[in-house]
């Protein structure tokens, strides 16, 4: 993960996963209704049911075998530290993606300290809060809060995957008064280092500062999408509502208007009987 496509590859998954997620779960909450909503870890394509779990299973296998040959300079001798580290992030996806096609499958699923640390650092706080969340929505399936900030987190995960792409792996994109260490090989000039310096302690608080408002504003696009797809779904499921309570008014209204003109049309009878 130590180049541009390790994390722009990652992070666009990421992020793709985590919208299907949210559209999923807001759709599937709008539509059954808070009573019987229940959180899900992944959701069924329409005509291939199991497409998302089979997709993170091979695309974490390819990820593991991209970083034990260490690419792009296919060495199987040069496995390192932090490859190793990047490997079982993997490892995890793959374990969830056969533990779920297994339940599936056989049908038991009901049984069962620098620029670059800080931006590390916020991506451990996303982290955290979908470690958090994962673990509120598997205590609390019908918890409609847990699962929807779970679908963010993980998406708010690939989105800041990919901007740490572009910062810190693109020279171009590295903040100013920062630089970032570039290598040579087969005569191409490419990001090989994990290492960003800064020239000064002020060039360095002001990358950090411009790292927290990246953070804040990919946060905030989120969060327009989430509001977004609340109003799609609640709207339609509102507005046939709202348009039996209506004629269900105006009928009441006629029937108040016809009453009187009743009661004047009987009064007459009465007084010849």
């Amino acid at each position: 993960m130590g180049t541009f496509l390790g994390h722009f590859v990652p992070g666009l998954s990421l992020a793709l996963l985590g919208l299907w997620h949210l559209f999923n779960i807001i759709r599937s909450y709008c539509l059954k209704g808070p009573e019987t909503f229940s959180a899900k870890f992944w959701f069924p394509f329409p005509k291939l049911k199991h497409l998302e779990l089979v997709l993170i299973l091979f695309f974490s296998f390819f990820a593991i075998i991209l970083l034990t040959i260490d690419f792009p300079d296919f060495n199987f001798s040069s496995f390192k530290p932090d490859n190793l580290e990047h490997a079982s992030m993997f490892l995890h996806l793959i374990i969830f993606a056969c533990f779920a096609l297994f339940c599936e499958l056989t049908l038991s699923s009901d049984l069962f300290s620098g620029l670059e640390g800080h931006y590390h650092f916020l991506l451990q706080l996303i982290a955290f809060v979908s470690f958090s969340s994962a673990l509120a929505s598997a205590s609390f399936p019908k918890s409609f809060s847990a699962a929807l900030v779970l679908s963010v987190s993980v998406m708010f995960q690939g989105c800041w995957f990919l901007n740490m792409g572009f910062m810190l792996w693109v020279p171009r994109y590295v903040p100013r008064g920062c630089v970032s260490n570039t290598t040579a090989s087969d005569n191409r000039s490419f990001v090989h280092s994990s290492a960003v310096a800064c020239e000064s302690p002020g060039a360095e608080v002001r990358a950090k500062a411009l790292a927290n408002l990246q953070f804040s504003w990919i946060l905030s696009a989120i969060l327009i999408i989430t509001c977004a797809l609340c109003f799609k779904f609640s709207c339609k499921v509102m507005l046939p509502k709202n348009r039996s309570s209506s004629e269900y008014e105006r009928l009441c209204r006629q029937g108040s208007d016809r009453s009187p003109a009743l009661t004047v049309e009987v009064s007459p009878n009465s007084d010849q009987k």
